[in-house]
């Protein structure tokens, strides 16, 4: 009799050991994705600001400003929980910002500008957070991932809800292209 409650004992401690982790792992994600959240919200802030700045010195490329601002309102609509939906809209709109920068290569006194320098620079800067919140938050749905998949946890994520995390990626293979401006 004691071996068969020290060994319910040792299945429920398993389980109990088993399901932390997942919730580890599903917070470590959740986390993650608030940091890829709060850099694309940092570099919406920006766009506004840089977008005023370009029209000062390139007012007939209207198109090319008003597609970012339209792509920035739709990346800012998509739901905070669309990972997928949130990776489509933010890989257009860092491919129109991308035409927005090399604007300045055709307005010399933009790249002189003072304004738009800071504001190029620290859109970079938030470029490259995104960048490093987008690997560690695949890193985190990764091992998340892996637990809901792989026996024996993936009983206990089934038992228990818990669901894979789609990674953020660039889903079209148009918007890994580096952008081109033609005047």
């Amino acid at each position: 009799m004691y071996v068969a409650l020290a060994a319910l004992a040792a299945i429920a401690l398993y389980v109990v050991f088993i399901y932390n982790g997942l919730v580890k792992s599903r917070q470590m994600a959740e986390e993650a994705w608030s940091g890829i959240d709060v850099q694309l919200k940092r570099r919406a802030d920006l766009i506004p600001n840089l977008i005023e700045t370009v029209k000062g010195y390139a007012s007939h490329e209207r198109s090319t400003l008003e597609a970012v601002v339209e792509l920035r309102n739709k990346a800012q609509a998509v739901p905070s929980g669309d990972v997928a939906g949130r990776a489509a809209a933010e890989g257009l709109l860092g491919q129109a910002l991308g035409r927005v920068i090399a604007l300045a290569e055709a307005y010399p006194d933009l790249k002189a500008n003072e304004n738009f320098v800071e504001l190029q620079r620290s859109l970079e800067t938030v470029e490259n957070e995104i960048q490093m919140s987008r690997r560690y938050y695949n890193g985190a749905a990764r091992d998340l991932n892996v637990k809901v998949e792989s026996f024996p946890s993936n009983l206990i994520a089934g038992q228990f809800g818990f669901a894979k995390k789609p990674y953020f990626e660039i889903a079209n293979e148009a918007d890994r292209a580096v952008p081109t401006v033609k005047f």
